[in-house]
């Protein structure tokens, strides 16, 4: 394993902000760590990088505990959110300082440069100044720097949280077929769930200085841990529910459930894809309250009388108006149970 944190706690005026994490990152993986503000994400990548000492714990690259290692005897690469430009050297000085810093020569630091600047898609850029390039170039650049000592781990805090979001879909996709290309281990850290899910292998939510899920980003996606999780991705159909007889029997009224799901209290999980809807008179009556377009479909907010609004995912050309009367009935293939244990 190339990294491994094992009881990981960094405390700040007696508060855990990391509090006993254990993760584990194979060489090759692309692992992504989201959260939201304050769920110690940032925080984690500092005290791999050396940057931030651990209160407890230890941190293992290939095996070897790193305390007492700076941060610059790591061999890590590091790329922040503002990327940290040099403004007063060009592009090429921007990409050579790491290789200046580890003693290479003048020519191989010019060859490198050349390499690297091709690899990220700015070819002959190296004389530009720093000053004239786009957040996207910029970004480019910021890369190239980190990659240039050939780290054994590049970590990215928020690496595309500055641009916008057309260049942020373009660039994560060039990022990992980049780093697929290098074979290069990356733990990254983001807010932004749809970054983490196209760039990551592996998909590590955080909650409060700890870990509340690990997975693929398919595991995830269809099979979030608990309730947080399911509403940090965006879910709002949650709800506490009491199983009995093959149903759930919830604020909405009777939903279905998998078979086999443990009777009694559970929490529950209704995707907006499995809110169908029907006329008003064949199923729980719901009010439109809201539409949302969101390119694929319409997001409609739905409110029933005496019961929490649901969201239902709707085709482009079938969503109903505004103020409309419907009936909406549940698809059990869309239905998750969160706490099935």
């Amino acid at each position: 394993m190339l990294l491994s944190l094992t009881g990981a706690t960094v405390r700040f005026g007696g508060r855990a902000v990391l509090d006993a994490v254990g993760l584990e990152v194979a060489e090759r993986e692309i692992v992504c760590v989201l959260g939201p503000s304050g769920s110690g994400k940032s925080t984690l990548l500092r005290a791999v990088a050396g940057l931030q000492p651990l209160d407890a714990g230890r941190v293992l690259l290939d095996g070897r505990d790193q305390a007492g290692v700076p941060a610059h005897r790591r061999g890590v690469g590091l790329m922040f959110q503002d990327h940290q430009l040099f403004p007063q050297r060009d592009v090429g000085g921007n990409v050579a300082f790491g290789l200046r810093m580890h003693g290479a020569s003048r020519a191989e630091q010019q060859e490198r440069v050349r390499e690297l600047l091709d690899l990220v898609g700015l070819p002959g850029a190296a004389r530009r100044a720093v000053a004239g390039l786009s957040g996207g170039e910029q970004q480019r650049v910021a890369l190239a720097r980190a990659l240039a000592p050939r780290p054994r781990l590049l970590m990215l805090d928020e690496p595309l949280g500055q641009l916008d979001r057309s260049l942020r879909e373009r660039l994560v996709v060039e990022l990992r077929e980049l780093f697929g290309r290098l074979g290069t281990t990356v733990l990254a850290v983001t807010h932004d769930q749809g970054e983490a899910f196209a760039l990551a292998d592996r998909v590590v939510v955080m909650r409060d200085g700890r870990i509340a899920q690990s997975g693929t980003p398919l595991e995830v996606w269809q099979r979030p841990a608990d309730a947080f999780v399911a509403r940090f991705l965006g879910f709002e159909n949650v709800t506490g529910a009491t199983v009995d007889s093959g149903v759930a029997l919830t604020p909405w009224g009777k939903v279905p459930v998998p078979e086999d799901t443990p009777q009694g209290a559970r929490t529950l999980l209704v995707r907006p894809g499995g809110v169908r809807l029907v006329p008003a008179d064949a199923g729980l009556r719901c009010r439109v309250a809201a539409r949302t377009f969101r390119g694929t479909h319409v997001a409609v907010r739905l409110q029933p009388e005496n019961a929490p609004v649901l969201e239902a995912a709707c085709p482009l050309r079938a969503a109903p108006e505004t103020g409309a009367e419907v009936g909406v009935e549940f698809d059990a293939a869309e239905v998750v149970v969160l706490d099935r244990q």
